[in-house]
């Protein structure tokens, strides 16, 4: 877990599902990070029971009140996001899936009914950093 600081919000990812499980590692933004830790927790289970995740997998049994979505994080992004891993792993690129979550009314950042304040709750790293939106998760690129 990464708690929210001067920087910028919190966020929470896995470190170790690809080594002991060959599963990608998971990482989720814009929530609490306990809720977070619990979520990723849920689906790190699944990992361990043999389950494969994977881009475009939607999980309804993670959260109590909704869906969320697996994404493929492009590898560009690591080094921002993820350093602690890259140093558990020594080097890019090892698997990372970005678990995505919807808005009040089940909508995700593609759709253009998606509020905008849920559009700026969590990157898209699914994007390649030079087409993603300037927010609070890019300010420092």
């Amino acid at each position: 877990m990464v708690p929210e600081d001067e920087i910028g919000p919190g966020f929470a990812y896995t470190i170790g599902l690809s080594h002991t499980h060959g599963a990608p590692e998971l990482a989720m933004f814009g929530l609490d990070v306990g809720v977070m830790h619990r979520m990723l927790n849920t689906l790190g289970d699944k990992a361990a029971s043999r389950a494969v995740l994977g881009a475009g997998q939607a999980h309804q049994d993670v959260a109590d009140d909704c869906q969320v979505v697996l994404k493929d994080v492009d590898p560009r992004w690591y080094r921002i996001f993820f350093r602690r891993a890259i140093g558990f792993y020594r080097r890019p690129p090892f698997p990372v899936l970005q678990v995505a979550w919807p808005d009040a009314a089940g909508r995700f950042h593609g759709d253009r009914q998606a509020m905008g304040r849920h559009r700026e709750s969590q990157p898209q790293l699914w994007l390649r950093p030079d087409q993603h939106p300037v927010e609070i998760w890019t300010s420092e690129l």
